[in-house]
């Protein structure tokens, strides 16, 4: 149970200190919400729901990354940048993606 709470307050951290996680959930909502509007098969919410845990957990995994290297190397250190440019790299990756599924689930049903 202990470890679930640490959890929420890992989630609670995230939401209440990145501004771009909040966007994501938003518009993580917002794809839920056309989900159910466009009338998603079982295996498309799959995926849905997938995509956008996927880029929730790496934004998780940013600001941990980013936590942990500003307590290692408080100054400025070229393989820090290049850790935390990385760990961002990786939420960039899931987001474009994320862009793609919207566009092959949403997209046909809208064209219509």
């Amino acid at each position: 149970m202990r470890s679930f709470r640490f959890a929420l307050a890992g989630l609670a951290y995230l939401l209440r200190t990145q501004g771009n996680a909040r966007i994501e959930v938003a518009i993580g909502l917002l794809a839920i919400a056309a989900g159910v509007l466009l009338g998603l098969s079982a295996p498309e919410w799959g995926v849905l729901v997938l995509t956008i845990c996927l880029v929730l957990i790496l934004e998780g995994i940013n600001t941990a990354v980013e936590l942990a290297v500003d307590l290692a190397s408080p100054e400025m250190h070229p393989k820090a940048k290049a850790a935390k440019d990385l760990a961002a790299g990786t939420v960039l990756i899931a987001a474009a993606g994320s862009v793609v599924v919207g566009v092959l689930l949403f997209g046909p049903r809208l064209v219509r």
